[in-house]
């Protein structure tokens, strides 16, 4: 139902109507003042549908009945407002598309409009083999599915429950004063103000990734959004951990029997999910577990061997988190997202050596990082693809020799990481050629995965096979890739979406552990 504000001017039937409430029909006059013949009065009328020019005129006239022998002009209407259940049209930008091609499914029953310049700057990607050229491809087959079914120019129906999408082309200019005409920007701009305009009292709402758009669509007084899926705040994100304030006698329990019953009603903890228990009357008498789906009870830790996880031991709580996951072999998904110096990279690395080459969990131990420069990139590379690679896979390279602990001297007789590389233990290769491939029985590190698209993180993940575990690990706060931000990225989405599942777990590190400079820098600057 939808309000309509309607001006009114009152004569002695209306009054004597009003007081003693037999004024109906849907109309109600809120006034703070006492009523006087010939004052004006604004009167809301609810209406059940869009008003036109027809629905308007009956529904200011509906109520009197009420007052037969009133005579009143039909009153001006002073406001709309529409039902916020009621339908809007959302005008999508040319970035929306290319960041995810099924976004046009994805505004529930309400109208989709692309103007006609989004179609041009599709066409420009097309052949592009990055996954832009992809999405971009992907997007012209779908609406090339929707013009057989009726004409795109007039809308065509999305499917059941679903709004329309329809593809406008508008000769609305925007003002001189906004800069360039011929600008590609300028003319969506202009067909989402077109739409605006001409379709009231439908909302419209500009959609768009740029930034610099959103503001110039505000300052036009046209409503602007930002695409995001799953609409994470980085600073809500969960966690992975959570304090639970107990009694003392449970803090205890679970130090005597190692496991203390969670309600599940009425919802459980996410699964895997890490719990500090406090005691509520001495806040320093604590215990650190995990919440197990299979016991629906907190848990120990698993145990760190003495000698540590190939001589690395966790410094700090949130270590010993990420390393408990790294070494549950029922986990088969895991995310680690942390600042620089946190040691995600050190700990996944640590924990598939021992997996794979002292527990012989694991075949090998797969280790991957997208290639994306940071800063201006240094142009073609000469070499073999190995020569090629080494400067993007170096910050594996030195993890892998810290992990070896090898001597001065050692170092100079030529050992290194290429041993374990020589010896069919470790493998270090680009994302790049991922795709098409089946790995079983390996431990997979996908090092920097913040720079990833969800859909590229998708592709990765549907090729592990039978036996394998895959660890993610980034900061979102470090992206060198335009197409993605802290909260849209692989990592992020990935984290998000399996939260309740069984066989993934996630945590987040802030402590640095680096160095005292480094955790300094992450700081301040």
């Amino acid at each position: 139902m939808h309000i309509l504000k309607v001006r009114y001017r009152t004569n002695a039937e209306f009054l004597e109507a009003y007081q003693s409430q037999l004024v109906g029909g849907g109309l109600f006059c809120p006034t703070t003042t006492r009523l006087e013949e010939g004052a004006e009065v604004i009167c809301e009328i609810t209406i059940p549908a869009l008003p036109n020019k027809v629905l308007v005129r009956a529904a200011v006239r509906a109520w009197r009945p009420a007052v037969p022998r009133m005579r009143v002009r039909a009153g001006a209407v002073v406001e709309f407002l529409p039902d916020e259940m009621e339908k809007k049209n959302f005008i999508l930008d040319t970035n929306v598309l290319l960041h995810d091609p099924r976004s046009i499914f994805g505004f529930g029953d309400n109208n989709v409009v692309i103007p006609i310049h989004v179609i041009e700057e599709v066409d420009n990607f097309k052949r592009d083999l990055s996954s832009l050229g992809r999405n971009a491809r992907q997007v012209s087959r779908y609406l090339d599915e929707f013009r057989e079914q009726g004409r795109l120019g007039e809308g065509v129906s999305l499917g059941p429950d679903k709004g329309s999408i329809r593809v406008l082309i508008s000769e609305r200019k925007l003002p001189p004063e906004m800069g360039d005409s011929r600008s590609t920007d300028n003319h969506i701009l202009a067909t989402a103000l077109d739409v605006r305009d001409r379709e009231q009292p439908l909302p419209a709402v500009f959609v768009t990734k740029d930034t610099n758009l959103r503001i110039r669509a505000d300052a036009l007084g046209l409503n602007a959004e930002d695409y995001d899926i799953e609409e994470v705040n980085l600073d809500t994100l969960w966690t992975g951990v959570a304090e639970v304030d107990v009694d003392a006698e449970a803090v205890n329990d679970f130090y005597t029997s190692g496991a203390v019953p969670v309600d599940a009603a009425p919802e459980p903890p996410p699964p895997n999910e890490f719990v500090v228990l406090r005691d509520r009357t001495n806040p320093q008498h604590s215990a650190v577990g995990k919440y197990s789906a299979a016991r629906q009870a907190y848990v120990p830790l698993i145990k760190i061997p003495k000698e540590g996880v190939w001589g690395i031991r966790p410094r700090n709580k949130e270590q010993s988190f990420a390393l408990d996951l790294l070494l549950n072999d029922e986990v088969r998904l895991v995310t680690i997202v942390g600042k620089a110096g946190t040691g995600k990279t050190l700990l996944a690395i640590a924990a598939g050596l021992q997996k794979t080459m002292e527990e012989s969990v694991y075949q090998k131990l797969l280790v991957s990082r997208p290639i994306f420069p940071l800063g201006r990139d240094i142009g073609y590379l000469p070499g073999s693809v190995e020569e090629k690679l080494n400067p993007w896979m170096q910050p594996i390279y030195d993890n892998v020799e810290y992990l070896m602990n090898l001597s001065h001297s050692e170092k100079k007789q030529g050992r290194g990481y290429h041993e374990l590389i020589d010896l069919g233990i470790l493998e270090i290769e680009p994302l790049t050629y991922i795709r098409g491939r089946s790995i079983p029985n390996q431990f997979m590190i996908v090092d920097e995965a913040q720079i990833l698209t969800p859909h590229e993180v998708k592709t990765i993940i549907t090729r592990v096979g039978d036996g394998t575990k895959i660890v993610l690990t980034g900061d979102p706060y470090q992206i060198d890739n335009p197409y993605v931000d802290a909260t849209n990225n692989g990592l992020i989405h990935v984290a998000n979406r399996f939260k309740s599942e069984r066989l993934a777990g996630h945590v987040t590190m802030s402590k640095g552990e680096r160095s005292p400079l480094a955790e300094l820098a992450a700081n301040l600057l």
